[in-house]
Parts: C-alpha cells; structure tokens; sequence
C-alpha cells in the first residue's frame, strides 16, 4: 500500500512540474501586461481585424480541405494497396520538416510560375500575398491532424457493420454516410479542432507565403522585431484569450451533443 502511495506521488510531483512548464509562460505574460496595455490593444482595430482575419482564413482552411480529408482518411482506414505507408509518410510530412521550409516548399507550387499557381491565375485567383495563400498555407501544415484523427476514427468503426449493410443491398456510398460517418464523428470532429487550431497558430508557412495581410501570429512577430517586448506581450495575450475561447467552445458544444447522443 505504501509503494502505491509512493508511486502515486512520484507521479503527481512529475505531473506538477509539466503543468508548471506550461503554465508560467502565459502567468508571465499576463503578470507583466497592465490593464492599460491590454485595453489599448482592444481597441486597436489591426489587432482586431488580424484577430478576425487569423480565424476566418482557419475556418476556411479547415471546411475546405475537410472536403478531401475525410475521404482518404476513409480509403487509408479501409483499403490496403501498394505504396500505403509512403502515402501515410507524406501525410506527416508537414509536421516533421520546419514550417519555413513547409511555406518555401508551397510558395514554388502556388507562385506565378508554380503549378497550382497558373491553374489559380486562369481564373484569376492568385496566392501569394493573399488570403488565398493564408488558407493555402494554413492547410498545408495542418492537414495532418484531420487526417489521421480520422483515419483512427473510421478504424475504430466495426468493419462488420458495413459488410453487413452491404450484404443487405445499400450502396457503398449510403454505408459511408449511415454508418460510417455517424459512428466516426467523434474522432473527426476533435481532429477539425485540432486542424483549426493549429491553423490559428501558424507563422512560418504564412509568413514565407503571404507576409501581408497580417494574421496575429506574424503580427506578434513584426511588433516584437520592430518595437520589442512591451508591444508584442499584449497582442499576444489577447490572441491567446481568443484561442482559447474558441478551443473550449468548440470542445463543449462537441462534448454536448456527444451526451445528447449517449
């Protein structure tokens, strides 16, 4: 009994520290922010459109690729075929390698003179140094996070059903939205979240692909280069607020229809 005590205690001091680890840098933020600073920087209306700029160009990055997400996310679930693991190694790719390279690497394909670039100019759609090339970029890197949440998601869902219902005379494509679909939803909604969220969050692909307009995480950035500390500290802090906000609204209204549902 008192091993188990011990090692119970072990582990909550090592739990401690983590939480520590990641909660002293955002209490340090807050503690060296006045509530003037805080109140200038609400008012301030380019923080406010970056703000509103960062989460709508995330939300559109993330609806978007959901589209094409979810359906390779079924197909790496279900079907085995040749060259299956290289697939799943490009998948990761984007969060392995460093996001400047990431935003490098798509600036050549969406340029003028890249591939996606000359298809997006006949229709008179350009990306870089725009919100084309914000949402561009933002999906890049976290396409990553649907993918997989899903792919595990749909794994998850009992093969059987779906033979099952095949067996019975439905279409592949009525077993996909009745059964599949409804039974993986839990795990693709947390990765849309988490898709979302690392959206919001990004800097170094944006910033190689569209500099301008300035979504806050480069903002952060060009006032900490060009001003110092004092004023990046309380865009920073307001932007984190607003993270926040959002990460737990959207935690709570999935979390509410997964109890309607049970």
């Amino acid at each position: 009994m008192q091993n188990a005590s011990n090692f119970k205690l072990v582990f909550t001091l090592l739990g401690a520290l983590v939480l520590l680890f990641l909660i002293a840098p955002l209490a340090g933020l807050i503690l060296h922010s006045s509530a003037t600073e805080l109140s200038e920087t609400l008012r301030d209306s380019e923080v406010n459109q970056s703000i509103a700029l960062t989460l709508w160009t995330s939300m559109l990055a993330t609806g978007l690729f959901a589209l094409l997400a979810v359906p390779l996310a079924y197909l790496l679930a279900r079907y085995s075929f040749w060259g299956k693991q290289l697939v799943l190694g490009i998948i990761d790719l984007p969060v392995v390698i460093p996001h400047s390279a990431a935003g490098i690497a798509l600036l050549t394909v969406i340029s003028r003179q890249g591939m996606l670039g000359k298809a997006g100019g006949l229709v008179g759609l350009e990306f870089p140094g725009t919100r084309a090339g914000i949402v561009m970029a933002m999906a890049f890197v976290s396409l990553p996070f649907l993918i997989n949440a899903a792919r595990d998601a749909f794994e998850a869902v009992p093969e059987r059903l779906e033979k099952a219902a095949l067996n019975l005379g439905a279409s592949p494509v009525k077993v996909f939205f009745s059964i599949s679909l409804p039974l993986a939803w839990r795990g693709i909604v947390s990765g849309l979240i988490m898709m979302f969220a690392r959206g919001m969050s990004e800097f170094g692909a944006v910033v190689i692909v569209a500099y301008h307009p300035m979504i806050t995480p480069v903002m952060i950035f060009e006032r900490f280069g060009a001003f110092g500390l004092s004023y990046a500290r309380p865009v920073a802090i307001v932007f984190i607020a607003v993270c926040l906000v959002f990460f737990i609204a959207l935690r709570i209204l999935s979390n509410t229809r997964r109890r309607a549902e049970g």
